[in-house]
């Protein structure tokens, strides 16, 4: 755990090329943006430490029963989701980020030595401004680090490891802090048992730099579609969306078109995906997916013929974290000793914009690579 990862100019090259390509070519191919490495040129960058936070506060579908005109049968078999977690009331974002932060800090004692930037990815921030990502530094002891939000929704984590990605890679930043924090039951209508029982909060914090040849980000696969945007969202400054639609107090959300969106791009993205990076589903150890809703996930797993065993899943838990959920997965697949250095990762998101986010990754174990260094080292001596 105290070994650092290598400089990026000592990395080994990875690629990163910017191909058009989109899950609807009718609609959103200049919208999309795909990397993929393969300039022999560029270091290899990916994850060397990670952390994750959900709040203590269990809220079970018994909970809903009791207000609500719903049953835990009825969530499950639609949702998949027996329980969320809740934060406090004087809880927000900020707090999620830096608890997952310290999270991280227990794991990797000097996983933040040396981190110049930090993004947050986050839907529900504390406020427009300051960034929520500058409320996380200043308690995690990274005053005077660059720092700011990006806003993608449920994509954000992927959106944020690609912009974390490419800030190392052009040597904009050498090791960068990516947040996902979320505080969704916030800013949803409690008294609405469509969309009430599906959102969590937490919080999931990676560390990204330079890591050795033949580990790391592969690919990526961003894109939007701002037609879509009435189906997903919720108010800041404006009242109504372009098309004079709307909008209230809550997040509103028209719960068939976004399925059926999603269904379609998480499966599109993730194809993409594979396809830019060289690899097929048999290549894929692990597929880390956007937790929204089982019935998305079965349908993306078998459209990627990736059995659900292969499949990180802890919706049934937590519920949808929106940015939070795949950091959430990978740290908890990570300590639980699921995945292991070396395996091939396929994270895959969609969300409000609308918009979707798929990255192949190697996974680098660094804990592992620590270990292997001091056998090494006291065989030499």
């Amino acid at each position: 755990m105290t070994q650092d990862a290598p400089r990026p100019d000592k990395a080994s090259p990875h690629k990163a090329s910017t191909d058009k390509a989109s899950p609807d070519k009718a609609s959103t191919d200049k919208a999309s943006t795909d990397t993929a490495s393969t300039d022999t040129a560029r270091p290899a960058v990916g994850i060397t430490a990670l952390g994750a936070y959900a709040p203590p506060k269990v809220v079970t579908n018994a909970d809903f029963e009791a207000r609500l005109d719903t049953s835990d049968e009825w969530i499950v078999s639609r949702t998949g989701i027996r329980e969320r977690r809740y934060s406090e009331p004087g809880d927000f974002a900020s707090d999620m980020g830096v608890r997952a932060v310290q999270n991280l800090l227990e794991r990797f004692p000097d996983g933040l030595e040396g981190v110049d930037t930090v993004v947050c990815a986050t839907g529900s921030p504390d406020a427009m401004f300051p960034a929520t990502a500058s409320l996380i530094a200043a308690q995690v002891g990274l005053r005077g680090a660059a720092a700011f939000d990006l806003s993608a929704a449920c994509s954000g984590f992927v959106y944020a490891c690609s912009v974390a990605h490419a800030l190392v890679v052009a040597g904009t930043a050498r090791k960068v802090l990516v947040v996902s924090a979320e505080v969704l039951t916030k800013i949803v209508d409690q008294g609405d048992r469509n969309i009430a029982i599906l959102f969590g909060d937490g919080g999931g914090a990676v560390v990204v730099e330079a890591v050795p040849q033949g580990y790391g980000f592969e690919s990526f696969v961003l894109g939007s579609d701002g037609a879509g945007a009435g189906s997903l969202y919720i108010r800041c400054v404006a009242d109504r969306l372009p098309g004079n639609i709307p909008m209230g107090q809550y997040t509103y959300m028209n719960g068939r078109e976004v399925f059926k969106f999603a269904v379609r791009v998480l499966g599109d993205s993730g194809l993409a995906a594979m396809q830019k990076a060289g690899l097929g589903s048999k290549d894929v150890d692990w597929l880390i997916p956007h937790q929204a809703n089982i019935r998305i996930i079965e349908s993306a797993c078998e459209r990627f013929g990736i059995p659900m065993d292969k499949t990180v899943i802890n919706l049934d838990r937590y519920g949808n974290t929106s940015a939070a959920t795949v950091p959430l997965a990978l740290a908890e697949a990570c300590q639980d000793g699921r995945i292991k250095d070396g395996q091939q990762l396929l994270m895959v998101a969609f969300g409000g914009g609308l918009s979707w986010a798929a990255s192949t990754m190697k996974w680098y174990d660094r804990a592992a690579h620590a270990a292997k260094s001091k056998v090494l080292a006291e065989v030499g001596a």
